[in-house]
Parts: C-alpha cells; sequence; structure tokens
C-alpha cells in the first residue's frame, strides 16, 4: 500500500489528508450537521506534517490523519458520528488503524477544539496573553505541529488566528534566545582548539559537532524559522534563505581531520551567521570573534552577546540568568522535549529563579 497515484508518482500525506477530508469527512460533517463551523487540517506528529515525507515515510503512523476542531459541545458526538460513519477505507487506505501511541483500530481523526489541541502540543494553554516564560517553554518542533500543517477549512477562524499568534518570538525573547546560543558557542569554540593542542582529536571533534548544532539552531533563530526535531534540522536547514550559506562551512568543520581546520571552518560559519544578525537589524557589535587571551585559538566577542541582553526591556527576561535560553538550548532528551507536560514542568525552574520580582512583574 503507497500514497502513489497510478504511474507511480509519490502523493504526500498533505495531500492524503485534503482529500481524505474534502471528499469524505466533509461531507459526513454536512449530512448531520449542516453549517456546523469547524476546522479541518493536517497538524501534529508527522514528517508529512512538515511535508517531508516520502515512500518510506509510510512504515508506521502514516495514513488517514486529521485533525478536525470543532466547538467544545460537538466534541464527543463528532468523534463518535465519524467512528459510526466512515468506511473501511479511502483510496486503499485504512480509515481505521492502530498507531505507535494508540494502539486502538480506531478512526485517527483528531477531534477537539483549537484550544485544547494547541494546549497538547505546546504545553502552554493558548487562552491567555503568554510571558516571556511561557514562550521559553516551547520548542520549535511543538510549534511547527501547530503551525506548520495544512489547513484545508476554517469557518472557525481559531486555528488561523492562533497560527499567526505564533509566527514568531516577541522581540524581547527573540533577543535573549539568539543571545543564548552565541553565548554556549562562545564558552566552547576555544575549546577546539585546546582539546586538539593537547592530542585529544575525539574531544575537539566532540565539541565541534556540539558547536556546529548550536550554531544550526541560531542559524534558524536568525532567519525567524522554528527548528524541526534532530532528524529534519540538516534538510530544512538548507532551505534557510540566508543562514544556509553558512552550511558549507559547518560541513567542512565536521570533515576536518585537525582542529586548526575545524577552527577555521566553525569561525568562517560564525562570520556568516553575524552578518545576518546584522542584516536582520540585531544589535551586535562589528566583529563576532577575537583571539582567547594569549593562545592560539579564537574565541566569540562578548559584546555579542551583551549587546543582544542590554536590548531587553521586558522585566521578567532581564531578571533572568543570560544564557540560559528556551527549554531546547539547555535539554536535548527527546523523553522530556517530546512530552509537553515534562517539558513545561521543567521550564517552570525559571520562575523559582525569581523569587523577588515586583507584584506588577510577577508571572502567573
Amino acid at each position: 500500500m503507497s500514497a502513489c497515484d497510478a504511474v507511480g508518482v509519490h502523493r504526500s500525506g498533505l495531500e492524503l489528508a485534503g482529500d481524505y477530508y474534502q471528499e469524505v469527512v466533509a461531507e459526513l460533517l454536512a449530512a448531520r450537521w449542516p453549517g456546523l463551523p469547524h476546522a479541518a487540517a493536517r497538524l501534529g506528529s508527522g514528517s508529512d506534517v512538515l511535508g517531508l515525507d516520502d515512500t518510506v515515510s509510510q512504515d508506521h503512523d502514516f495514513g488517514l490523519r486529521l485533525t478536525l476542531l470543532v466547538g467544545r459541545d460537538y466534541v464527543e458526538a463528532v468523534d463518535e458520528h465519524l467512528e459510526e460513519t466512515l468506511p473501511e477505507t479511502y483510496q486503499g487506505w485504512p480509515t481505521r488503524f492502530a498507531t505507535t501511541w494508540d494502539a486502538r483500530v480506531r478512526h485517527k481523526v483528531q477531534v477537539t477544539t483549537a484550544e485544547d489541541f494547541c494546549a497538547s502540543r505546546l504545553g502552554v494553554r493558548v487562552d491567555h496573553p503568554w510571558d516571556a516564560i511561557d514562550w521559553l517553554a516551547v520548542t520549535g518542533q511543538s510549534v511547527l505541529e501547530v503551525t506548520a500543517g495544512a489547513v484545508f477549512a476554517d469557518s472557525l477562524g481559531e486555528i488561523s488566528d492562533l497560527r499567526r499568534r505564533l509566527r514568531w518570538y516577541p522581540t524581547d525573547v527573540w533577543c535573549y534566545v539568539v543571545a543564548a546560543d552565541w553565548q554556549r558557542i562562545g564558552q566552547e569554540l576555544p575549546f577546539i582548539g585546546r582539546t586538539g593542542s593537547r592530542g585529544d582529536d575525539l574531544g575537539s571533534a566532540v565539541l565541534t559537532g556540539q558547536l556546529v548544532r548550536t550554531a544550526m539552531h541560531l542559524g534558524f533563530l536568525l532567519q525567524r524559522r522554528w527548528p524541526p526535531y534532530p532528524k529534519w534540522v540538516g534538510t530544512c536547514f538548507t532551505t534557510l534563505p540566508d543562514a544556509s550559506a553558512a552550511a558549507p562551512a559547518l560541513t567542512a568543520a565536521q570533515a576536518a581531520s585537525t582542529w586548526p581546520e575545524r577552527q577555521a571552518a566553525l569561525v568562517e560559519a560564525l562570520v556568516t551567521l553575524h552578518e545576518l544578525q546584522l542584516a536582520v537589524g540585531l544589535p551586535t557589535g562589528p566583529e563576532v570573534v577575537e583571539s582567547f587571551f594569549d593562545r592560539p585559538f579564537t574565541g566569540v566577542r562578548a559584546s555579542v552577546s551583551q549587546l543582544l541582553l542590554a536590548e531587553i526591556n521586558d522585566p521578567l527576561l532581564r531578571r533572568l540568568p543570560a544564557g540560559v535560553g528556551s527549554v531546547e538550548q539547555w535539554v536535548d532528551n527527546v523523553d522530556v522535549l517530546s512530552v509537553p507536560q515534562r517539558r513545561v514542568a521543567l521550564a517552570q525552574a525559571w520562575r523559582s529563579m525569581l523569587p523577588n520580582l515586583d507584584p506588577e512583574t510577577r508571572p502567573r
């Protein structure tokens, strides 16, 4: 079974979901509740939501998946109606099947409200304005699970409004997370040469990999694009209009066999990203790197992150430790980042760092 047409051309999961809604689900809804306000989309998890699925993607959790958003009073009734009335198959695909997170052989049209759907992905309720810590508690992937897929219909208007709200960080939060990446790069860049010069080539290479990863994350931030989960970071990085110019140097840093080559390639990439920072209008100094004391190693100028932090006016952010950043900048454990409740619970550690907030600025 494959999402291919008669001549064997792969059809994406988004195309399949769109047809499934238009030809089956929409008709069942209209027959039972004519004119019911709703939104239909393919959102949530899955490479197809990012538009990156291929035939390999079809070996698990792929198929007739849809997000159907209705008023709270209709959720249960619509879900039961679809379970009772959906056909057994559509275009050769079963309408009821098990997934890795739900062993029940049941339809996979997720019927919920727009608010509950977003909270299930983001971990943060969207029925109130967010403060800075709410923004720091979401990952790029969690936002993409709301904003990256296709919306096929939206007579409610709620999910479209929420997707617009999630386009990007507020400016102060943007400055804070960009500064965090620069600070981390500055802390470890000199170690590439220090370890390599002591004969620890493996350690130098490992550090290089970590720095390449942080530099790529920085590229997404400077480009105002939410970074996806690790499987697709490289693929999506190469599509960034400007930051992708750093990709050849980052690749060279990974492939280099000596620490001077690694350091030179990383510096080239950082210069490219620094130029992008200037181009997007974020504050920074004229130079990005400098010698690390009297050693033959390179470091990042402290002013690169300091000028970003000085631009921040949000009193909540100004009280947070510099360099901590968002949850995905200080945690890389999949079992934390991919579970909204764990991720947000961990992010509440920021609030414990703020014992002396004035009542007017104390977070909820």
